[in-house]
């Protein structure tokens, strides 16, 4: 509070004195001691005094007196009281702000610097320049006036002052002018942010050469590019036009552009100047995710549709309810701003912290901008229900013994207590892994046994888990768990295996080698530790000898007949189904084969046909041998059914070289009689087509017939045109008188 007081020059000193406290009861007066003195600062205008008063207490009385010494001689005034609330001179108005509303008029508006405890009225002056100047000053109780009859191309300036609304108290001082133009074409709203689906609309005043165009005779360009239809035009009233844009779509930036230009224009004439109009898709999708703890959820949104917008802040605004969602999520008037925090993905994060699991959190996104302010169409999120459980744990993975399945065993985590779903996934390990996925939808389970067709390959496995209903995610996938290699039965069958025959064929006794091709890992179940090789005999009964890691056992041969077996033995045990052969001296001796002949087809391939003489045996199987002949490179040997009759080997063969071809026949007592060539058959290629390759000449023969066949039709009518060519003129040769060419022709 500050007080003014005249003073003449002849005034040596000038001081306030009064009760520092206010007093809403002034039947009891102050005690002369209880006063005190504020100093006061004078000049030829008169004399200023500052007193503190709280504003709380504005309404009470204050009690006071002034004391002026002159000459050495000191006056007083009688005792004043003063209520501080009725001799207040308000601040002025600040924000002064002018806009053209959408019927044309001009609409001023201010605030008050400070909420005044008490009702306001203001004063406003303001001047029109135009083609007639006026100036007016009207008193209005609310902070705004609206100026009627605004033209184009017209100036105004405004200034506002305050006082309390009972009139007590002091005008405030003018605030500072606003000096506010219009244009010859004047645009109102000049600029309008809306949303994706919503209705805008632009009015205008068109001023042209000091004349007001009638609303009648104007159109409306979108960017000067496209007419807009007249059936979006009405006439508020004959001044004033108007355009309605109805659903409207999301504005597309053109360079640095990120709004449609809106003309008015007289006729074929437009105004350089224009409205402008943005249209925001606020359609933003607002995702959240409660962490399997369920201590918090954190939600992620992108402003990528809102990006153009220069200028624009977002901010996500919440409104939590008690329990649950409603069904048609509202934006709520009591809502609350959210941080959120930009991360390098482009999107916003949020955190919410703590939780209420069962509370409807309704959350939409405004968009602040000068021009306005838009919101996202709100959405409900309930805590519970967006959950991203823990991965499972203890993930193990095994290739199960004797069963032969991947068994796959995790613990579930401990939150969410709802039913869990499980998903698996499994592939060979490797840089590139081609995943299978299996899901378990039993809650209680804790593992699975899934088919796999490499049982003796490392597997990679992970878990992952969801709320069985279907509601939330899926959680992040378990840490891989591997299985080991292992055996995980006995291996399937023995080894395949034929034998080398050293020492005289006349002789009882004969060094015998076998040879053995290394199982593989699919019939091994999934390695072999050793090979084992069992004899039996007549005298000698059955022993067993171990050949370690080695494909090939010697062994002397001189019982009448000797059988021996390979197995497999791996961790587990030794192989079931093995192979036995049986070394017979009178076996030895029967001749089943009848002819063998050898046939090249090419250097990589040689068929063989055999047949086999009409007996009373028991035919196992047939081993064929072949060796060349020219080097010491050993020899092959291919074990075949026995009901085939002609085989493909494929090898590498050298024409040039002599091959020597063997086929043995197998009996269940004993190894019989080989059939034995050296080089390849030579009764030419009636053989071929008659005994073992008809099948693959045929073909040849056919097609070389169709070729021909193809080649005498083309030809026909030139063969015809030859002919005749060499038949003689019948007048020019005796001998060709009477021969009837005609006929002949027919035949042709």
């Amino acid at each position: 509070m500050w007080m003014d007081i005249q003073s003449k020059g002849y005034v040596d000193a000038v001081r306030l004195v009064l009760v520092p406290e206010v007093t809403d009861d002034l039947s009891r007066a102050p005690l002369r001691d209880s006063f005190q003195a504020v100093q006061c600062n004078c000049s030829v205008r008169g004399c200023d005094c500052d007193v503190p008063v709280p504003r709380a207490k504005l309404n009470h009385s204050l009690l006071m007196y002034l004391e002026m010494t002159s000459a050495g001689v000191t006056f007083q005034s009688p005792l004043m009281a003063v209520q501080p609330s009725l001799v207040v001179k308000p601040d002025p108005p600040i924000g002064l702000h002018m806009e053209i509303t959408d019927d044309g008029n001009l609409k001023i508006s201010w605030d008050s610097p400070t909420e005044a405890p008490f009702p306001l009225q203001y004063q406003v002056k303001y001047s029109e320049n135009s083609t007639v100047t006026r100036e007016a000053t009207e008193v209005v109780s609310a902070p705004s006036l609206l100026v009627h009859g605004v033209l184009p191309g017209s100036s105004y300036e405004v200034q506002v002052r305050s006082k309390r609304l009972d009139n007590s108290g002091l005008w405030s001082d003018w605030s500072l002018p606003r000096i506010f133009s219009t244009q010859d074409v004047m645009y109102f709203p000049p600029k309008i942010l809306t949303s994706v689906g919503s209705n805008a609309s632009f009015h205008c005043i068109y001023k042209n050469e000091n004349q007001i165009v009638s609303s009648k005779q104007i159109v409306w360009w979108m960017n000067l590019a496209e007419k807009i239809p007249e059936i979006q035009y009405s006439a508020v009233n004959g001044r004033v036009s108007k355009v309605t844009f109805s659903n409207l779509k999301a504005t597309r930036p053109r360079g640095k552009f990120a709004y449609d230009a809106v003309y008015c224009c007289s006729g074929q004439e437009c105004h350089h100047r224009y409205a402008e109009l943005y249209v925001i898709d606020v359609n933003i999708n607002i995702s959240c995710e409660t962490d399997g703890y369920l201590t918090k959820m954190t939600c992620r949104w992108s402003p990528s549709t809102i990006q153009s917008l220069v200028g624009s802040t977002v901010q996500l605004r919440y409104h939590r309810s008690s329990l649950y969602c409603s069904d048609s999520p509202s934006i709520h008037p009591a809502s609350e701003p959210k941080n959120c925090i930009l991360q390098r993905d482009g999107f916003y994060e949020c955190v919410f912290q703590p939780i209420f699991l069962l509370s409807g959190y309704t959350m939409w996104i405004r968009i602040n901008h000068s021009l306005g302010s838009l919101d996202s169409p709100p959405t409900c999120v309930l805590p519970d229900s967006v959950v991203k459980p823990l991965p499972p744990s203890s993930v193990k993975a095994e290739i199960t013994i004797n069963i032969g399945l991947l068994k796959v065993s995790w613990e579930k985590p401990v939150f969410p207590e709802n039913n869990l779903q499980f998903q698996i996934r499994y592939g060979l390990n490797g840089k590139d892994i081609q995943w299978k996925m299996h899901d378990v939808f039993d809650a209680q389970a804790k593992s699975a046994s899934l088919p796999v067709l490499d049982l003796c390959a490392v597997y990679v496995v992970q878990v992952r888990c969801r709320r069985l209903d279907g509601f939330g995610y899926w959680s992040n996938w378990s840490r891989p768990a591997y299985t080991l290699v292992m055996d995980v039965k006995v291996p399937m069958r023995g080894p395949e295996f034929w034998r080398i025959m050293d020492g005289d064929v006349t002789k009882r006794e004969r060094n015998v080698t076998l040879l053995w091709k290394p199982l593989m890992k699919n019939d091994s179940l999934c390695s072999v530790r050793r090979y084992v090789v069992q004899h039996r005999t007549a005298h000698n009964g059955t022993w067993s000898e171990d050949a370690g890691d080695q494909t090939n056992l010697t062994f002397l041969w001189a019982e009448q007949a000797h059988t021996v077996t390979v197995l497999a033995v791996n961790s587990i045990g030794a192989s079931h189904a093995n192979f036995n052969l049986t070394f017979s001296w009178p076996m030895s001796k029967v001749s089943a084969v009848q002819s063998l002949s050898a046939y090249p087809l090419s250097s990589n391939c040689v068929i063989l046909s055999w047949t086999l003489s009409p007996g009373d045996y028991n035919l196992i199987y047939l081993v064929i041998e072949w060796k060349n002949l020219n080097e010491d490179d050993g020899m092959k040997w291919l074990r075949i059914p026995s009901n085939v009759r002609k085989y493909y080997i494929h090898d590498n063969f050298i024409p040039i070289e002599k091959y020597q071809f063997s086929l043995y026949p197998v009996f269940m007592e004993g190894v019989g009689k080989p059939k034995i060539i050296n080089g390849f058959t030579q009764d030419g290629m009636d053989k071929q087509q008659n005994d073992a390759g008809l099948y693959v000449i045929v073909p040849i023969i056919i097609s070389s017939c169709v070729l021909l066949l193809g080649t005498l039709l083309i030809s026909h009518q030139r063969m015809k045109k030859l002919f005749w060519e060499d038949v003689p003129n019948p007048k020019n040769c005796s001998w060709a008188q009477g021969l009837n060419f005609q006929k002949r022709t027919d035949i042709l």
